[in-house]
């Protein structure tokens, strides 16, 4: 087992592990770590906690330093100057009239690189952009095409729950949703009800998909001949939540509508195979629901498209 504590980078995305040393830290505080991309300043998210080896990546790099007023005064710099570039590339792209939306600048702690992040419907040819933008900034230039849910991710908001989006408050990778999800929920198939800020599905039917399943499998479905104490109806509708049914108990009149509980009645002819269904059992012996049940699983990786100016800087000093 190893210490660690998560620190994530520019306010939102995948929280990285790295090494505490003899460094006392808290949550909301701000360290300098060594990257892959070179010297960062980061927030830490998570504090020391204990993870196997099995579960990190080596080699596990240690914190460099806590940041102090300097280094808090060179990240709000560099958040001024992001602003700043961000208008000048858009105004650049805007003048090539590139197919390209532009939606966030970063630059890097240590100014050497800034980093644009952009969304497109296909590939774009944006070699005179960097070149462009290389004669105004005179340093690394690199323009990445994410997806759009990683927009929606940068840029924020709120959920139809009233909530701060899921993707910009707590998930660390995108979890991947089928229209089958929403259906198995419920929900209407109106494309604005089921999407969510970035026009995809929305993350949160994955959160209670498990749940709905095993109701599913447990549970009557419509059209399902049942016994009752009253004698024999069909079922009309199902509340996966609640776990009723609503039966039928004359055939010929509608009026003859009871609610009963699932485990008050019995299938004796399905509309499914029987194997694939599971025994409904009382409330009292159902075990209790997992507190967590987001299954985080990685989507496919975004677009990232890259330029290096180092060339046009040598040919242009």
């Amino acid at each position: 087992m190893s210490k660690v504590v998560g620190i994530r980078f520019h306010g939102t995305g995948k929280a990285y592990h790295f090494g505490p040393g003899d460094f006392v830290l808290h949550q909301g505080g701000m360290v300098i770590v060594e990257t892959s991309q070179g010297v960062e300043i980061g927030q830490v998210v998570e504090e020391v906690i204990e993870l196997p080896e099995n579960r990190l990546q080596a080699p596990l790099k240690n914190i460099l330093r806590i940041a102090d007023e300097n280094d808090l005064k060179i990240h709000q710099e560099n958040s001024r100057k992001e602003n700043e570039s961000f208008a000048v590339c858009l105004a650049k792209i805007q003048k090539r009239n590139l197919p390209m939306n532009l939606v966030d600048a970063e630059y890097a702690f240590d100014g050497r690189k800034i980093t644009f992040y952009f969304t497109a419907d296909g590939r774009v040819d944006f070699r005179e952009l960097v070149k462009d933008l290389a004669a105004v900034f005179r340093m690394r230039i690199e323009l990445r095409q994410i997806g759009v849910r990683d927009e929606a991710r940068m840029v924020g908001g709120l959920g139809v729950c009233g909530r701060e989006l899921c993707c910009c408050s707590f998930l660390t990778d995108f979890v991947p949703v089928s229209i089958k999800m929403a259906k198995e929920q419920g929900f209407s198939m109106n494309p604005t009800k089921i999407s969510g800020a970035c026009g995809r599905l929305m993350c949160c039917f994955k959160y209670e998909q498990d749940a709905y399943e095993d109701a599913h499998r447990r549970l009557p479905q419509q059209g399902d001949i049942v016994m009752t104490e009253k004698g024999q109806g069909v079922v009309v509708s199902v509340n996966l939540l609640k776990e009723t049914v609503t039966i039928r108990l004359d055939l010929g009149n509608d009026a003859d509508l009871t609610v009963l509980d699932a485990t008050e009645v019995e299938v004796t002819g399905s509309a499914r195979p029987a194997k694939n269904r599971k025994p409904v059992k009382p409330h009292s012996e159902r075990p209790a629901a997992p507190e967590e049940m987001v299954d985080v699983v990685p989507e496919e990786e975004p677009i990232v498209l890259a330029a290096d100016a180092s060339a046009f800087l040598e040919e242009n000093p």
